[in-house]
């Protein structure tokens, strides 16, 4: 449908009004999260995590005197939902910082459509493909996760402590499968293992009986299967049902009770995986784990949650570091509270930041899922867990940092 000029100067004075009083009543924040779709149940506990960090931080003050107001947009685990949903909080409902997006392909589409051309920093607590690390975005996307490049080294010394010589791998065709199965066949190989065969998959299907025949072929040790819950019970489903495999290491994507309720203990049991873990003498992963106990009962075995916490405390301290809500003031704040020199700062000590920043200290956030030292792609390092299912639970067998 042809638009006027009027109308276009309409929707673009209400956008100037809109952002206007945004600005006025304190600092929004957008949480780009799936409340429906493949990782529906990765974006419900994000959103916790989200909405703890706000709740401490309005208790303790508020970000320049006023409540942090958070707007929340389903992304549906879908590119386009995904664009669609960041555009409405950027233009519409002002927000001056993302947190989110979860899936690396939903990410990315938004860092280039929206946060690039609306200006405003994205900072991904779940997006870990490589991709993002080079990617042109004029240094508005950041992630308080690692990188895959780290989770492939990771996963390759998990399976092989784990005694697996010979490995197939099935990944989702998106740059979180691609980048994570490259990186870690590379290292699965170059410490000694074997990768017979590798194919990737559509999600959406009904039967995934061809790549399961395609990557079973040869006979091997088990499978990698790089995914989200929702494809990943059928494809693990229908390689048990076919017999093409019976162990199974899994990534942070399928690290979910969900799966396991699906298939049944007694054949997830003896799975292994790998997931992005702070350190457990980490004080402020203590904090974390403490204080979402309190407010929700249990803390649930999915990640990501402690790093969209982490998010929403270094977007606040940007933007009190900076004195103001502009969005590129945020931004260009985000580094110069995240790192060394300054005094370090927990998660829950939001009113010691304040009396730092207010004395003119240098601050230096030490975040819920470890260190969020930003570097100059706005990359951060990271530990990682090695889990098992036992018992028809996800226990946690060691965290480490992977060897380079």
């Amino acid at each position: 449908m042809l638009r006027t000029a009027r109308t276009f100067g309409v929707a673009a004075a209400l956008t100037v009004a809109v952002s206007g009083v945004a600005m006025a009543d304190g600092l929004r924040i957008g949480a780009l999260v799936p409340t429906t779709g493949d990782l529906q149940v990765y974006g419900e506990t994000s959103l916790n995590g989200i909405r703890l960090a706000v709740d401490e931080i309005n208790a303790a003050g508020g970000v320049l005197g006023e409540n942090i107001r958070l707007r929340s947009g389903d992304t549906q685990t879908s590119p386009q939902a995904g664009v669609d949903a960041a555009q409405r909080l950027a233009t519409i409902e002002g927000v001056h910082a993302f947190v989110g997006a979860l899936a690396s392909g939903v990410t990315i589409p938004v860092a280039q459509s929206v946060s690039r051309q609306e200006g405003l920093a994205q900072i991904s607590g779940a997006s870990t493909s490589p991709v993002i690390t080079d990617l042109d975005d004029d240094d508005f996307l950041f992630r308080t996760v690692p990188s895959d490049a780290f989770q492939g080294v990771a996963l390759a010394q998990i399976a092989r402590d784990e005694g697996f010589e010979s490995l197939a791998v099935l990944y989702i065709n998106n740059d979180y499968g691609l980048g994570l199965a490259e990186a870690f066949s590379e290292a699965f190989e170059a410490q000694g293992g074997t990768i017979a065969n590798s194919a990737s998959y559509e999600p959406g299907q009904s039967s995934y009986r061809g790549e399961l025949r395609r990557v079973g072929r040869g006979g091997t040790e088990g499978l990698v299967l790089i995914g989200y819950p929702e494809n990943g019970q059928t494809i693990v489903r229908q390689a048990l049902e076919g017999g093409f495999f019976e162990r199974f290491v899994f990534t942070d994507g399928l690290r979910s009770p969900e799966m396991i309720s699906a298939i049944g203990a007694e054949f997830m049991d003896g799975t292994i995986g790998s997931a992005p873990r702070a350190l457990d003498d980490n004080p402020g992963a203590q904090h974390f784990r403490d204080a979402y106990r309190e407010q929700h009962g249990e803390v649930p075995p999915q990640p990501f949650m402690d790093s969209a916490y982490d998010a929403v405390y270094l977007i606040a301290l940007a933007a009190q570091r900076a004195g103001t809500t502009d969005r590129v003031a945020i931004r260009d704040n985000l580094r110069a509270v995240a790192g060394p020199p300054g005094e370090r700062v927990y998660p829950g000590e939001w009113r010691r930041a304040l009396e730092l920043l207010e004395a003119g200290e240098e601050i230096n956030y030490e975040g819920a899922s470890g260190s969020v030292d930003f570097d100059e792609n706005g990359d951060v390092p990271g530990t990682f867990a090695h889990w098992r299912v036992e018992n028809g639970e996800i226990v946690d067998v060691r965290v480490f940092a992977p060897e380079e």
